[in-house]
């Protein structure tokens, strides 16, 4: 019996990264600039030694998971066999897909503006409807519920290594993006800040 919460997963992973294609080709086209593709801050280039590898990693494991193909651990039996976790699975690969749709209208929010990195030149639009209207990074707060996701889905060794340097490379590249943007901007960024929360929004602005 095939195991339809991996193939779902897998699907969307793939489909997500695809979009990040669409979007360095589409900005591109409008902009000439590389979007990000080649790091220009010192920082996020150390990051992107890590990040490349990671995110192959991140689409390599669920699919060598799912084709059974040897290379990655296979699933514990209790993953797949605990009614309550197979629940979970299920849950899980829902959230990923509702997680993609998102990240969609946080790039079609975007559009010309977005970009993989901190650009240096300081010209970055501020931000701060739509999606952003609460949260600060809306974008990275839904990569990692997908990837949460994907370890929730596929709970091997490999997958949650994977996960746990995911959330921490964001953590620390959402706190660069906040000191650059503060900045480039100010008191605007400053007041910003303040009203909302880094990826959950705050339960009462200050």
């Amino acid at each position: 019996m095939p195991d339809l919460p991996l193939a779902l997963l897998t699907a969307t992973i793939c489909v997500y990264w695809l979009g990040v294609g669409v979007m360095i080709v589409r900005v591109r086209r409008k902009t000439r600039k590389l979007v990000g593709l080649v790091p220009e801050q010192r920082l996020e280039r150390v990051m992107w030694l890590v990040w490349v590898p990671l995110v192959v990693l991140w689409i390599f494991v669920p699919w060598a998971t799912l084709a059974r193909s040897g290379a990655v651990p296979a699933l514990p039996e209790w993953a797949l066999r605990e009614p309550l976790y197979a629940t979970l699975r299920w849950v899980a690969a829902f959230l990923a897909v509702l997680s993609l749709a998102a990240t969609i209208r946080c790039w079609a929010r975007m559009g010309s503006d977005w970009r993989m990195d901190v650009g240096l030149e300081g010209t970055a639009a501020l931000i701060t409807d739509g999606p952003f209207a609460r949260v600060r990074h809306p974008i990275y707060a839904f990569s990692i519920l997908l990837m949460l996701c994907s370890a929730a889905i596929v709970p091997t060794l490999p997958m949650l290594v994977i996960a746990s340097m995911h959330v921490v490379l964001m953590n620390v590249k959402a706190r660069n993006e906040e000191r650059h943007l503060l900045g480039v901007h100010g008191d605007a960024y400053a007041t910003y800040l303040r009203r909302t929360g880094r990826f959950l929004p705050r339960r009462s602005a200050p």
